[in-house]
């Protein structure tokens, strides 16, 4: 296959096993999304899931946020790892919001960037799934599968992100960044892959990958 043969069964394949794309992490707007996305790093959807009601029942604003104690935020989150940091950013974030933006999240890199806790791949994930903007959100699921089909060198993320953005089309983005998550995570985990159900790692993945599981 030549690579734009690839890249069409890649969006061809998930757009057949994932028609839809529900979020994974439960929230109600911008900001519940903010911080579910900042609670998700080192663990799990679904662990933010579990704790997030708590949270979000007594701090579903900006407003709300800035007004806990640090130690109030990190006893509500305290199942999550780096429980500590993170309580320490969300009330500087939610601070922030406040005072600059008048509790409304931003829309832009720049902004979101600015804030505690906020990473680009935290932003990316905002800008596509509250403001549907084009981003193309790079997580360890994605940054795996894109070097295990052959689509990036897998230096780096930004890297990984660069040639994402470079061989999809803009349009894909949103959705695909999605459905690719959901397939690594359902077909191409990083441990105990069966290759034979990785049909799109079996049928484009990169030689020297694929010598090593066959």
């Amino acid at each position: 296959m030549t690579k734009s043969e690839k890249v069409q069964f890649v969006i061809n394949t998930l757009e057949d096993l994932y028609p839809e794309t529900p979020v994974p992490l439960d929230h109600s707007d911008p900001y519940t999304l903010l911080v579910a996305v900042a609670l998700s790093a080192q663990t799990t959807d679904k662990k933010v899931n579990e704790v997030t009601p708590e949270l979000f029942a007594k701090a579903p604003t900006p407003i709300e946020m800035a007004k806990l104690e640090e130690s109030d935020i990190k006893y509500l989150i305290r199942e999550i790892g780096l429980s500590t940091t993170k309580a320490k950013n969300l009330r500087a974030a939610a601070r922030l919001l406040v005072e600059n933006h008048q509790g409304v999240v931003p829309r832009t890199f720049e902004e979101l960037e600015a804030l505690p806790g906020v990473g680009h791949k935290t932003a990316s994930v905002v800008m596509s799934q509250a403001f549907n903007i084009p981003t193309f959100p790079i997580d360890t699921h994605i940054h795996r599968l894109m070097w295990r089909w052959g689509l990036t060198n897998g230096k780096n993320v930004e890297q990984t992100e660069k040639d994402a953005k470079r061989l999809f089309a803009k349009k894909y983005w949103n959705k695909l960044h999605l459905q690719i998550i959901f397939y690594g995570r359902e077909y191409s985990p990083a441990r105990g892959l069966d290759i034979n159900k990785d049909i799109i790692t079996k049928t484009i993945g990169r030689k020297s990958f694929l010598k090593a599981v066959l």
